[in-house]
């Protein structure tokens, strides 16, 4: 089951429509914690009633043998019990599993110690938000029980070259490194062509549509060449906008471009820190300069603080281009480790472990 207008190859798949559209959310009002609010009622409820709602459906209708769901698929656990069939939780981000070692992603980056496990309570409060929606779903399925089977597993795709894990995680849960699908990544010829003169930095920002993406593209733009490098820039969802006054010889401008073939050429990613990016630069070899706006893009920020992969993030409000080249100029600080984390993660099967794990409970 997947939103409406995902970009994700589905070739081969059995597909059920999710009936929400993530992409036309963000184009109509951006990404930030005040837009969501302003728009719960209109716009954020009514998208999460029909994630908990038709999911629900579809797995009913389906009847799989594994029920494998984010955790924003808060009917999972219900659905799994009504069919008497295992639930696996893919937790993209370590958000809901409790520990010591970190705070939650996406709650506060300060390491609080071994109050770090309270922050999973209030990433985990969200629930109390639909509860007339799992209502629903509750009599859709014939059952009342006031808390589903948990997990019978948890799945994070993510390295353990990125995040160490926490010794107080039960068996139940497996980083499994990230999820790749085999196969050459194709770029345009106007994009191998600025990739093969050499010393460019990428940068993009995804779906990160807040703020100015004028003024942020300006500051990215002079930063770069104020370090000596040309720049490939992503514009995505609306992260970036180039005016045509910036736009040279030195500087290419593109919606969007595949990270596998781009960021093992490029000197540097300057990009938000979504766990997606961070991924595919350390693998690459490619220095990440992060500069974080929402979310778990902070949490990712510290851990490659922690581990020496990156500098100190630039937050999204203070990103200039006198602190953006500076930290142009520091990468190669950070090239040895992660070169050595990327040939860690070359030796990374993330999908085939999921794999054989699925296959284990079904």
């Amino acid at each position: 089951m997947v939103p409406d207008n995902s970009g994700v190859d589905l070739n081969g798949l059995d597909v059920v429509s999710m009936s929400v559209d993530y992409t036309a959310m963000i184009t109509q009002q951006g990404v930030s914690a005040a837009a969501a609010l302003r728009s719960y009622r209109s716009i954020i409820q009514p998208l999460m009633r029909a994630v908990i709602i038709e999911s629900a459906r579809a797995a009913l209708d389906f009847e799989p043998d594994v029920l494998v769901a984010h955790p924003k698929i808060l009917s999972a656990g219900l659905v799994a019990d009504a069919l008497s069939i295992p639930h696996i939780r893919v937790e993209i981000v370590p958000a809901l599993t409790p520990t010591s070692a970190f705070p939650a992603a996406g709650t506060i980056t300060r390491d609080l110690g071994r109050f770090n496990r309270s922050t999973y309570r209030l990433a985990s409060a969200g629930e109390a938000m639909f509860r007339r929606d799992l209502k629903d779903v509750s009599r859709m399925v014939g059952s009342f029980t006031r808390s589903p089977t948990p997990p019978a597993s948890t799945l994070m795709p993510i390295s353990p070259a990125l995040l160490h894990r926490p010794a107080n995680w039960d068996d139940t849960v497996h980083m499994t490194g990230p999820w790749k699908l085999d196969g050459p990544e194709i770029v345009s010829p106007e994009v191998a062509e600025f990739m093969a003169e050499g010393n460019f930095v990428y940068a993009g920002f995804g779906s990160m549509a807040a703020g100015n993406p004028h003024a942020r593209a300006r500051e990215v733009i002079g930063g770069i060449r104020a370090a000596g490098f040309r720049g490939l820039l992503a514009t995505g969802l609306g992260g970036l906008e180039v005016p045509s006054e910036l736009r040279d010889d030195d500087i290419l401008v593109t919606d969007a471009v595949a990270h596998a073939a781009v960021l093992p050429e490029a000197t540097a990613a300057v990009h938000h820190g979504g766990i997606g990016t961070v991924h595919a630069a350390t693998a690459a070899g490619a220095v990440s300069v992060l500069v974080p706006f929402i979310a778990d893009q902070p949490f990712w920020a510290a851990r490659l603080r922690e581990k020496g992969l990156a500098a100190d993030p630039i937050p999204q409000r203070k990103l200039t281009a006198d602190r953006l080249s500076a930290a142009l100029g520091a990468a190669e600080d950070f090239r040895p480790r992660v070169r050595a984390a990327a040939d860690t993660m070359a030796h990374e099967d993330g999908t085939g472990s999921a794999l054989r794990i699925i296959e284990g409970l079904a």
